[in-house]
């Protein structure tokens, strides 16, 4: 099975246009330090360019001005609704850009595909990924795997390599540097972290800082100087936060540097933001259930939890034990020190009268440990109360959870996989006296779990395999191959990485019996599957994984058994098995998002209602900065946000008759100002385990006849095509050219440098600093090959809308520029012409309708998140997206004259050029003695974070001419008084 990739994803191609529009204007060039922009015969070149010509390196060329990156950088965070970086900020920072993008959300693909945009557009051709460990330079190599053929398909077959930097074959290097081809280095920061070059320590350096024999006596760091390569850092925040990795960044001579995190802690020059509640408002990850199991009443036996040892003065240890007060027993945390007695600590409670007292307190690191007469408890370790019987139910959860789910996903073709966090390899695989691997505790207990389970008659022709076959572990071993417990950034983790990774696609085939995956905690960033829709964290120390960390293994929608990503809310839920409550969960989750990403649930920022747009003479228009601080205030001052942006009580937007109180000027932004306080609520996001509701199908009204009229007039699925007069295309793009913005000249830095090789690598001295504005005077690149490649236009047309623009003397001014701005114009003249001039047909061939039985498919489909009961529509209840369709269902079910009325289902889809497109309402109405049938789009004003709004206009306009081919009633309505 192979996953596919979607090139049309939205969200993931602004975040790539985010970076590749930092460089609009960059001079033409081949991607060698070769090329030269003469002006007034003068040679403005990189010095550094007769160092690379010396070690035979072809380089990046990044000609372009700061003060255009500057510009540019402005427009591009304006348009991402992101404060702008200040000049001194943009000065003080360098080229150094940041992309914030939430766990799951594809952050890998987003700078893998960056890579090879900047590498079409521009000519860069030298890239370094530095990761910070081996979990994440494992999934880096598998995701250039699984998107090579992607990447060849969309970017016309380029040629190019992708390898890891390894120390034992740092004559690599050479080849990263000479080839005329797109190169790709993927490299661990700790594998040149250590430059001693300059010191009497040399040899304590990094293989890449030494000389070397097979490079002529050069360094291999030298190579990868000598092309400026645009540096990629994966998770910035583990890989230059230190002063010595910072160092090690600058070593690498970049021209830039692009930094990729969920949890940035400097975001450098932010560009894009994704954060955890656009990424769930877009649906781009799983919702998070908490299942919670907590113990009572565990009072029957001796409890003790060793917390900590100390040796400052002396030797002690703190405990938690269970101490009998006045009629109640309570847990207390008590120091101890050697031959102390818990029965006189516990106030004499009986379950410790004999053998609890302190024979010996070690305080070793990593061997601390207490011992009493019974026996010996470590660091973390706890004794008696009910930790066991937790562990035990948690993991019968877990297995009923997931059985559940393949009931749910049952003939969907998407395989369910259900995973365990433990941090002890002894509680799954012990080895006995001839060292072969037995079952451990949570091995056994999960196949007596699993086989009592299976045995139920709901589930009843789920368990095709043995069980055996369903559970297995990854972790590290020795070199013996005994399996161990390691803190996941050894080497012995290599190999587990690998496997892990390796072994991803086969995971996700319904051929693979192994459903259940037991791992080691310490590998929670090596292990990640998108089909993982239960996590169980069976930790017997005191976990410090953070619950984003755990979490962030089955954030990601799963596939189907074709690869193909599921789009379903009733089906993407992550469903976390924990050992604590759901407020003790949801607090410390809280507390991350606000510490990680600066996320506060509960409390709007400002610049959230800059998502705002609204329709203004037929195009999407966003509110500005003054309009987003009004909204706020008035938010204030009617109550419903304190001054600090936190939502108070008073914001209850189910109530009847509730208002937000705005103006005039905002009442058209109401419901959508309701939908981005309510995105801000941590329930939306992350909900307690409930018994599922169900989508209950009102039979009287899905057999009603008129039911069956309406759903005749509206099955049918077209297919379309586009046609537009040649002579309109060229008005329309002359025009747009003709007003466009004028294309200045080239402004080059030009820099002189004195270059010199020492011991420690390549170094630069500064001798003079000028700059250049000029006008390009070297030879014209093919203008109509460029934009004929771009537009797909014949070179006739483009040459009548070059000409009637009067504009074409600009090119020569500044050719790259000049060519971008007119190649973007006459793409979005196009895509209105096309839109414009579309047409539909109802279809005659293949599969023509949508059947009526598809809702009966339905029936018992689980809620995703907020619904209404009604009457009125063939479920009993409806699923609603916005405070808008809450409103419109709510009035039409009370309207007498509403017979029925239905919300179209996600499977009804008319495609659109843009991508297809999924209709609102289908309505039965009694007027003037007779019955109408119709179909109704709701549109109030919406905010650009939830899911694709942009070209949402578009689309409806498409679903129009779509409805006009099979002659139904189509209008888009803000709320049911206008039907």
């Amino acid at each position: 099975m192979k996953i596919q990739f979607d090139s049309s994803q939205t969200y993931q191609n602004d975040a790539v246009a985010a970076f590749t529009g930092l460089f609009e204007g960059q001079p033409l060039n081949q991607g060698d330090f070769t090329v030269t922009i003469n002006a007034n015969n003068q040679s403005i070149s990189n010095n550094l360019s007769l160092f690379a010509v010396e070690l035979g390196a072809i380089g990046n060329n990044l000609a372009l001005h700061p003060d255009e990156i500057y510009k540019n950088l402005v427009a591009i965070q304006e348009r991402n609704a992101i404060e702008p970086s200040s000049r001194p900020e943009f000065d003080k920072n360098g080229l150094n850009f940041s992309v914030e993008m939430e766990t799951g959300t594809g952050k890998t693909y987003v700078y893998l595909r960056s890579i090879f945009e900047l590498s079409q557009q521009y000519g860069f051709k030298k890239f370094v990924i530095v990761v910070p460990s081996v979990a994440i330079r494992e999934g880096t190599l598998k995701n250039l795997a699984i998107t090579s053929e992607h990447f060849k398909s969309l970017y016309n077959n380029i040629e190019f390599e992708y390898f890891v930097y390894d120390s034992k074959k740092a004559s690599r290097l050479r080849q990263f540097a000479s080839k005329n081809i797109l190169q790709i280095m993927v490299i661990n920061i700790d594998a040149f972290r250590k430059d001693f070059s300059d010191s009497e320590d040399s040899k304590k350096s990094n293989v890449i800082f030494k000389e070397s024999d097979t490079l002529s006596g050069r360094k291999p760091i030298e190579f990868v100087q000598a092309t400026q390569p645009f540096v990629i850092i994966d998770e910035p925040q583990s890989v230059d936060n230190t002063p010595r990795a910072q160092e090690a960044i600058k070593s690498l001579n970049p021209a830039c540097i692009l930094r990729f995190s969920a949890t940035h802690k400097n975001p450098y020059n932010l560009v894009y933001k994704l954060d955890p509640i656009k990424a769930y408002e877009l649906r781009l990850v799983k919702q998070i259930v908490v299942a919670s199991v907590q113990g009572q009443n565990a009072q029957n036996a001796a409890y003790i939890k060793l917390l900590e040892v100390d040796n400052k003065k002396s030797i002690r240890a703190k405990l938690r034990i269970q101490v009998q007060g006045n009629g109640e027993i309570k847990e207390k945390d008590i120091w101890v020190k050697q031959n102390d007695d818990l029965y006189i600590k516990s106030n004499e409670r009986f379950m410790y009268k004999d053998g609890f007292q302190v024979l010996e307190i070690s305080a070793e690191p990593d061997n601390s440990y207490i011992d009493f007469n019974f026996g010996r408890i470590m660091l973390g370790q706890e004794q008696g109360g009910i930790k066991e019987d937790i562990a035990s139910v948690q993991i019968e959860r877990t297995i009923r959870k997931h059985l559940d789910k393949e009931l749910q996903l049952k003939d969907k073709g998407i395989k369910v996989l259900s995973l365990f966090f433990i941090d002890k390899v002894a509680n799954y695989r012990v080895y006995d006296q001839e060292g072969k691997t037995q079952k451990g505790k949570f091995a056994e207990q999960f196949e007596a779990h699993y086989n009592k389970l299976i045995a139920l008659p709901q589930y009843q022709g789920l368990g095709l395999h043995p069980v055996e076959a369903l559970h297995n572990g990854y972790f590290s071993a020795d070199k013996k191959g005994v399996l161990k417990d390691t803190n996941g950034s050894t080497q012995a983790d290599d190999d587990t990485y690998s496997l892990i990774m390796r072994e991803k696609e086969k995971l996700l085939s319904l051929d693979t019996p192994l459903k259940f995956i037991f791992s080691h905690s310490a590998l929670r960033e090596g292990w990640d599957n998108p089909n993982v829709f239960q996590i169980c964290t069976l930790n017997e120390t005191q976990s410090i994984t953070k619950k984003r960390q755990e979490i962030g293994r089955g954030l990601r929608l799963p596939v189907n058994k074709d690869g193909v990503r599921v789009f379903d809310d009733a089906i993407n839920k992550l469903t976390i098995i924990a050992n604590e409550t759901y407020d003790a969960f949801a607090t410390s989750l809280q507390k991350e998002y606000e510490e990680d990403c600066g996320v506060t649930f509960g409390k709007v920022p400002v610049h959230a209602f800059k998502n705002l747009v609204t329709m203004v003479g037929g195009e999407e228009k966003a509110l500005d900065n003054e309009q987003a601080q009004q909204v706020f205030a008035e938010l204030v001052n009617n109550g419903i946000l304190d001054k600090n942006g936190k939502i108070t009580e008073k914001f209850k937007p189910t109530q009847q008759g509730f208002t937000l109180g705005l103006s005039a000027d905002f009442t058209q932004q109401e419901s959508a100002v309701i939908e981005i306080l309510k995105s801000y609520e941590l329930s939306r996001h992350v909900r307690r385990d409930e018994e599922p509701k169900k989508m209950k199908l009102n039979k009287q009204v899905f057999l009603d006849p008129d039911f069956e009229i309406l759903w005749e007039r509206i099955k049918h699925k077209t297919t379309y095509n586009v046609s537009y007069k040649t002579a309109d295309l060229i008005d329309a793009c002359a025009h747009a050219i003709r007003v466009m913005p004028k294309v200045e000249a080239v402004k080059v830095a030009y820099r002189e440098d004195s270059v010199s090789v020492e011991a420690k690598g390549v170094t630069t001295t500064n001798i003079r600093n000028q700059d250049v504005t000029i006008t390009y005077t070297g030879s014209l690149p093919d203008l109509l090959a460029y934009l004929q490649k771009q537009t797909e236009l014949t070179r006739r047309t483009l040459v009548k809308i070059i000409k009637s623009s009067g504009r074409v003397a600009e090119f020569a001014v500044n050719p790259q520029r000049f060519m971008d701005e007119v190649a973007a114009l006459i793409k979005k003249e196009l895509h209105k012409l096309m839109i414009n001039g579309i047409e539909y047909e109802k279809l005659t061939v293949g599969e023509t309708y949508y059947r009526m039985g598809l809702f009966e498919d339905d029936d018992l489909k689980e809620y995703f998140e907020q619904c209404i009961r009604v009457q009125k529509s063939i479920f009993e209840t409806i699923s609603y997206d916005s405070e808008v369709e809450r409103q419109f269902a709510e009035a039409l079910d009370k309207r007498e004259d509403i017979k029925l009325f239905v919300k179209l289902p996600s499977w009804f889809k008319i495609e659109t050029p843009i991508g297809s497109y999924n209709p609102d309402w289908a309505i039965v109405k009694h007027q003037d003695h007779e019955k109408v049938y119709f179909v109704r789009e709701t549109k109030g004003s919406t905010f650009k974070a939830r899911g694709g709004r942009v070209g949402e206009s578009e689309k409806i306009y498409c679903g129009r001419k779509h409805f006009e081919a099979l002659k139904v009633d189509f209008e888009v309505v803000s709320t049911a008084n206008a039907i």
